[in-house]
Order: C-alpha cells, then sequence, then structure tokens
C-alpha cells in the first residue's frame, strides 16, 4: 500500500479515536450525574415483579365485562379470586459480595449513555460530516433530535410495555407450582440487554435514512428482501431461551424494517436522468 493511501487511513483512524474517546468522556460524566437516579429505575424494573401492571387492569375490565355476560362461567373458573390476589412480594435477591453495587454501576452507566446521546450522536455526525454536502450537513440538528428520540421511544415501549409482558409470562409458571427465585444480576442483565437491543432496533429507520440520502440503498433494494429480514429478526430473536421474549423481539424488527423501507422510498437520494440528445444534431 503507498504512502499516499495510508496516510489518509491513518487520519481517519485518528479522528475516530478522537470521537470514541470524547464519547467514552461524555457517558461516564452522564453515568456521575445518573447515578442518584439509578436507584428509581430499579424500583421501576422491579415493580412487575409484583404481579400489579397494566396487564391487571386489563384483565380486571375482561373479568368484568365477564362477569356481566357469563356469570357461570366467572364463577366456574374463580375469576374473583384472581382478580382479588394481593400484591406478592418478589424481592430480587443477590448470592455475591458488591453485587448490588455492580448492578447500580451498571444501571447508572446505561442512564449516562442515554443523557448523552446528543452527544454520542453529534460526534458520529461529525466523523462522517466530511462526506457530506453543505445541504446535508445543515441536517445535523434533526439527525441528532430524531437519533436521540428514537432510542429513548424504543428503550421507553420496552419498559412499559414489553417487559410487564416477559415478567408477566415468568410468573404464569407459579401456577404450575415453580417457585420463582430472582438473582438481581441475571435479572437487571437480561433487562438492560433487552433496552439496548429496542432502543437500536428503533434507530434502523434513522440509519436507513442516511444510507439512503448516500445511495448506499434503496426502496428498490430493500422491498423485495423482506423474507430476508423476517429471517433475521426470528434469527436474532432465537438467541432468547423463552418464546415471549422471542416474539416481542422479532415483532418490533421486523415492523421497524418494513418502516425503513418507506424512509428509503419517500426520502432516498433521486437518480437524475439526463435528457436525451436531439437526433441529427449537427456541430
Amino acid at each position: 500500500m503507498s504512502e499516499e493511501k495510508v496516510a489518509p487511513f491513518i487520519e481517519h483512524l485518528v479522528e475516530l479515536r478522537k470521537r470514541l474517546v470524547i464519547i467514552v468522556v461524555a457517558v461516564v460524566i452522564g453515568m456521575g450525574v445518573a447515578w442518584n437516579f439509578s436507584g428509581p429505575v430499579l424500583n421501576f424494573v422491579e415493580k412487575p415483579l409484583t404481579g400489579k401492571t397494566y396487564l391487571t387492569e386489563i384483565k380486571k375490565m375482561v373479568y368484568a365485562k365477564v362477569k356481566e355476560r357469563a356469570p357461570e362461567l366467572y364463577t366456574r373458573y374463580k375469576l374473583e379470586q384472581e382478580i382479588n390476589a394481593p400484591e406478592k412480594k418478589r424481592p430480587l435477591n443477590y448470592s455475591a459480595p458488591l453485587e448490588p453495587f455492580f448492578i447500580q454501576c451498571k444501571i447508572s452507566m446505561l442512564l449516562g449513555f442515554v443523557l448523552v446521546l446528543p452527544v454520542v450522536f453529534l460526534q458520529l455526525w461529525m466523523f462522517i460530516a466530511p462526506g457530506l454536502t453543505r445541504k446535508e450537513r445543515r441536517m445535523v440538528v434533526p439527525f441528532i433530535t430524531a437519533a436521540t428520540l428514537t432510542f429513548c421511544v424504543g428503550a421507553m415501549f420496552f419498559l412499559i410495555v414489553i417487559w410487564p409482558v416477559i415478567i408477566n409470562f415468568s410468573l404464569s409458571y407459579e401456577a404450575e407450582g415453580l417457585q420463582s427465585w430472582f438473582n438481581i444480576s441475571s435479572y437487571i442483565n437480561f433487562c438492560l440487554r433487552l433496552i439496548l437491543i429496542f432502543g437500536l432496533i428503533f434507530e434502523l429507520p434513522i440509519l436507513t435514512l442516511i444510507l439512503s440520502r448516500f445511495g448506499i440503498v434503496s426502496y428498490k433494494m430493500l422491498a423485495p428482501k423482506r423474507k430476508y429480514a423476517l429471517l433475521a429478526s426470528s434469527i436474532v430473536a432465537a438467541f432468547h431461551a423463552d418464546l415471549i421474549t422471542m416474539f416481542v423481539i422479532m415483532v418490533p424488527m421486523y415492523l421497524m424494517y418494513e418502516i425503513s423501507i418507506w424512509v428509503a422510498l419517500i426520502f432516498g437520494k433521486k437518480k437524475v436522468i439526463a435528457p436525451p440528445e436531439a437526433e441529427g444534431e449537427t456541430i
């Protein structure tokens, strides 16, 4: 490789290192700011273990309709006992010294990362900015805003909607006589991993928008590959043991791919067709 080719490559590596250092420093600062909020977040994540979630409220409404229209079924299946069941305390357990402390560090790190997402996306933008046109560089604020919001929406969608479903499904095995015993590390690590997965899944349309503006991907490229996207979503989801977790990961992944297809159609780089030369034109 000639020196002319090596020099730009090294410059890119130096620039990448600079951006990564800034991101790491920002995350550490964000982690310190978020430390005091790690406790409430842990309590929120732990709340579905009581068995009282929005799913419980939905059950109450459905069972009320059953009691009104089919009281014999309501009595036969003892639905009243299920509705009036008291909250059950299922505390998280730890089995190693300093285990809760390290879990608090992990929660604070994720919160710190979310707090400094604008800085993270700004550094990514500044790394790719030299390859953009002046008009495209003006999109820095919309890009950072959209990327930050989509990640946060994905994370909140998981915590509010999906996480209670997963825990409720897990607790349903208690009806078979099994006793639940949740280790704090396994419980929180599982939750944090899925938060990151859902945040990144919701970033897919933003990534598609950027790649389509560069002409790297297009609607014609993405649309015929729907079956492969469904297969890829199934493979990624298959790394999780239980069926309900596989399902709640696979469906949003595929939906984000569908949204990305339409993003590429609407915002993709349009090819300019040159007008044909006039026939019989003389010089």
